[in-house]
């Protein structure tokens, strides 16, 4: 199609050449023959000249009015010569292209000779592109009309708007992009330029950027791989990652990543680069690497153990603290399943565990099982452990700090051993001091363990301490120990006690104090006896303190003193009962006795059938 369009002007030419030589045959056969011959030999002659052309053949008069419309537009516009000769030809024109059209048509009067596209009306009422190439005709010095070809351009059209269309939507996408592309010639100049281009370089327009060289970019120490790149790309190497250092036009220093291959770009060889600023990412890695190498000093270095596991238990990753605390070189350990270093036991132990983690996501903290060193020794590891797991994924396994606790474990045991020598040694101590006061005073004989169960059962059902129990007990058992300074007769005295008497009696809470604030115990046996006779009001001796001033043991042992004293017989008064003395501490409960022990002391012998036990 382009060749014929090409070759229109020359099929014109042929016409007019046609037409002054059918001119002269005309004068020369006006001799020979008739004027109906000639015409008709001439419209034979032309017929078959433009019949033998694939183009369309029109001629118009000056006004437009078609006189000629060559046969095979039939084929390709549908019109009969009949349907179209003797019309104007602006009728079959767009009317979008017809201004333009009349302005060209009447520019021919002066001799112009012009290609033309637009769009013309076939017979089924589609418009197509047709480009057409015009001559005028002149006769007498007068313009009298023109004939020209006309060739169906539409699908050519049609290409040269995708075409059009989809170069806009590459540009489009190009100066959207984050990364900047640019089209290179060998020599470094640029020969396109999208807008991230501009951008990274510090242009305002990518315009701008259009034939510069790029090695006025390039900072000097990265032109030689600048260059060498530029060799690989002529060499039709694709896909390889460079780092350079860009100057920009306002003299930053940046560093970015580029990726070049080569492509045909119209018409000639050049290299495609696109090019994205790392400077931001490398200035972060950098910071990360930094990080990485802080916290990975600190785990090679910390005494405790860090290690991470898949979900089978396989270790990953490790510091070099395990390793010691598995007694394994840290070559055998990448792989190796947690279970070579506990029995079936802790296995199972371990297990149960990490499975609860996993089920609940909840990390566990103090967790301790026993393990086996690869030389067979077993110690004692405590762990903390979390799942491993990225938002909104599964989790991938588990990781954990490990201490070894063997030696811990030996000294608390020691501890707990010396403790409970101690206490022995202690109750032996207290149990003479027990029997001591009561050979002096046989009258409150037992009247000590009594107090002293009571009191234990009270500090039992308040769920208090098994130390802090013990405490109690023991406390109890010689709260009435500084009785052995006061003098016998009184304490078996069966009448009154006078006003001196009582108040040498009330003497014994602070010599039990000073007796006892010296020796070694695991409780304040010393502070207990000396605060048994204080109250929550004040009103209680030797010091009146009040409320929470009192140890609570002291509160408890306040509680059972009094109601295992008032419940046995004394040598200046009968026993006043058990209701008298429960009645005695519900009624003053919160002003003389601490509330909860009373609570206690009330539901053990009124709903749980506490008695003292007689000795």
């Amino acid at each position: 199609m382009n060749d014929a369009a090409n070759k229109s002007p020359q099929y014109i030419d042929e016409l007019l050449q046609l037409h002054n030589k059918i001119a002269e045959l005309e004068r020369i056969l006006s001799e020979a023959m008739t004027e109906k011959d000639v015409m008709r030999e001439r419209q034979t002659q032309f017929q078959r000249l433009v019949e033998s052309i694939g183009d369309v053949i029109f001629e118009v008069d000056h006004q437009g009015v078609i006189l000629y419309f060559s046969p095979i537009g039939k084929d390709i516009w549908g019109y009969d010569q009949e349907d179209i000769i003797g019309k104007n030809f602006i009728e079959f024109v767009h009317p979008d292209d017809r201004d333009i059209l009349i302005t060209r048509f009447m520019e021919l009067s002066t001799g112009v000779e012009y290609p033309l596209i637009y769009r013309i009306k076939n017979k089924s009422g589609e418009f197509r592109w047709v480009r057409t190439k015009t001559k005028s005709r002149i006769g007498n010095g007068t313009f009298i009309g023109a004939i020209g070809t006309l060739i169906d351009f539409s699908d050519q059209k049609q290409m040269e708007e995708t075409l059009r269309e989809s170069e806009d939507l590459f540009r489009s996408l190009v100066d959207y992009m984050h990364d900047a592309m640019i089209i290179l010639s060998w020599d470094g100049s640029i020969l396109f330029s999208n807008r991230a281009a501009a951008r990274i370089i510090e242009y305002e327009r990518a315009e701008e950027l259009v034939g510069h060289n790029m090695v006025e970019y390039i900072h000097p120490d990265s032109l030689q791989n600048a260059a060498e790149d530029l060799e690989a790309v002529k060499a039709d190497k694709m896909g390889f990652l460079s780092e350079y250092h860009l100057c920009t036009v306002t003299g930053r220093n940046i560093l970015v990543e580029s990726v070049g291959g080569k492509i045909i770009f119209r018409g000639d060889p050049a290299n495609l680069v696109c090019i994205r600023d790392i400077t931001s990412r490398k200035r972060a890695e950098g910071k990360l690497l930094e990080s990485e190498e802080k916290y990975r000093n600190i785990l090679e270095n910390i005494e405790d153990g860090y290690f991470e596991v898949d979900l089978a238990g396989n270790f990953t990753f490790f510091n070099p603290s395990l390793c010691r605390i598995l007694g394994y070189p840290r070559e055998e350990m990448p792989g190796m399943n947690n279970r070579v270093f506990m029995d079936d036991e802790n296995a199972k132990k371990v297990f149960r565990a990490f499975n609860e983690i996993y089920a609940t996501g909840i990390p566990t903290k103090g967790f301790e099982w026993e393990t086996i060193r690869k030389d067979g020794a077993r110690t004692y590891i405590e762990v903390s452990v979390s799942l491993i797991v990225k938002p909104g994924e599964k989790p991938t396994g588990f990781r954990g700090i490990a201490r070894d606790v063997t030696e811990r474990n030996q000294a608390e045991q020691k501890l707990q051993d010396t403790l409970e020598s101690l206490r022995k040694s202690v109750s032996a101590t207290v149990q003479v001091m027990v029997s001591a006061v009561e050979i002096r005073d046989p009258y409150t004989a037992g009247h000590q363990n009594r107090a002293a169960d009571l009191a234990r059962a009270i500090a039992t059902e308040m769920s208090l301490s098994q130390s802090r129990i013990d405490g109690i007990r023991m406390a109890g058992s010689i709260h009435d120990i500084g009785k052995l300074s006061v003098p016998a007769e009184i304490l078996s005295n069966p009448t009154k006690l006078t006003e001196l008497e009582f108040s040498m009696i009330k003497e014994h809470a602070h010599k039990g104090f000073k007796m006892l604030k010296e020796v070694v115990s695991p409780w304040p046996l010393a502070e207990i006896v000396y605060q048994h006779h204080e109250r929550m009001d004040g009103s209680g001796y030797p010091r009146h303190l009040k409320g929470e001033e009192i140890l609570l043991e002291s509160r408890i042992l306040a509680v059972a003193d009094v109601v295992e004293s008032m419940a046995s017989h004394r040598p200046y008064r009968p026993a006043l009962g058990l209701d008298a003395a429960l009645n005695e501490i519900e009624n003053n409960k919160g002003t003389i006795y601490d509330a909860g022990a009373v609570d206690v002391c009330l539901r053990l012998f009124r709903e749980k059938g506490y008695q003292f036990t007689l000795r």
